[in-house]
């Protein structure tokens, strides 16, 4: 296994018996919204993937590695905690390097999802939706 992933037993589950994943990008979870809206909104979203089949794979940086699907208290951590880095591609040496705690762009979400070895990125666009579709949905439910 890559020594810079941490992937969850859920996923992994997945991943060996070729079942499909939802990689989510973790920066709406610490940027854009405020606590603890944002972690209800991310259940909310990995819920409705289930519901449809699927299993979601929120992707984050923690301790100097992929985080592949969070688990309840990565979302709390990511939601909570200060400061941090919304990690794009030219991010990403320097957040490993430092062990910095780090919520994913829609690029650094791929590279993840790619080292974790999803066989195609863009077929859960196609068939899902976008995970941006599905939390404008849940927001939009909210207002």
């Amino acid at each position: 296994m890559n020594p810079l992933l941490s992937i969850s037993k859920e996923v992994q589950h997945a991943l060996d018996n070729n079942l499909p994943v939802v990689a989510l990008e973790s920066t709406i979870i610490s940027h854009g919204m405020p606590y603890p809206q944002n972690v209800e909104m991310a259940k909310t979203v990995e819920q409705i993937i289930r519901d449809n089949g699927a299993v979601p794979a929120t992707i984050a940086i923690m301790d100097g590695k992929y985080k592949i699907g969070l688990e309840e208290a990565d979302l709390e951590r990511l939601a909570k905690e200060k400061p941090v880095a919304k990690v794009s591609r030219r991010d990403l040496a320097e957040t490993f390097a430092k062990g910095v705690l780090g919520a994913t762009t829609v690029a650094t979400t791929m590279i993840g999802a790619h080292l974790a070895g999803y066989q195609s990125i863009r077929n859960w666009r196609y068939r899902w939706g976008s995970p941006w579709a599905l939390k404008k949905q849940w927001i939009s439910q909210q207002t």
